[in-house]
């Protein structure tokens, strides 16, 4: 790696961090409905200060499938998500648009590499 490469790379390491890895199989149709809700959830995300990320994905091969990715600064993190309203009107507002039930794969999070110049493009909706 060239010392140019190296200076526009930001990489920690995430000990204790946990992850989750979702897929979201809605009904024919209501994907926007789903990315409503999901958009809508993620405006709120100040008052889980422990989930540092969450990821909103759309499957390019299925116009049907959502894709989270979450993560968490620790368990304790992780299961305040779980019990912050937030989470609880997200979850009872998407049974009607799922088309069965999501699909999750649960990790342990080592090391993230970013380029910093994601952090300086213009993130503005």
């Amino acid at each position: 790696m060239d010392d140019e490469t190296q200076d526009d790379t930001l990489q920690v390491l995430l000990p204790d961090r946990r992850s989750v890895l979702v897929r979201l199989t809605c009904k024919e149709g209501m994907r926007p409905a789903m990315l409503e809700i999901l958009n809508t959830y993620a405006d709120g995300l100040e008052e889980e200060p422990g989930t540092e990320i969450f990821v909103v994905s759309l499957d390019p091969d299925d116009e049907s499938i959502v894709w989270l990715y979450e993560m968490f600064k620790d368990v304790e993190a992780e299961e305040s998500h779980r019990a912050s309203s937030g989470f609880a009107r997200m979850i009872s507002t998407m049974p009607d648009l799922l088309d069965g039930q999501p699909a999750m794969l649960r990790m342990e999070p080592l090391r993230m590499v970013m380029q910093e110049t994601v952090l300086a493009e213009d993130w503005a909706f």
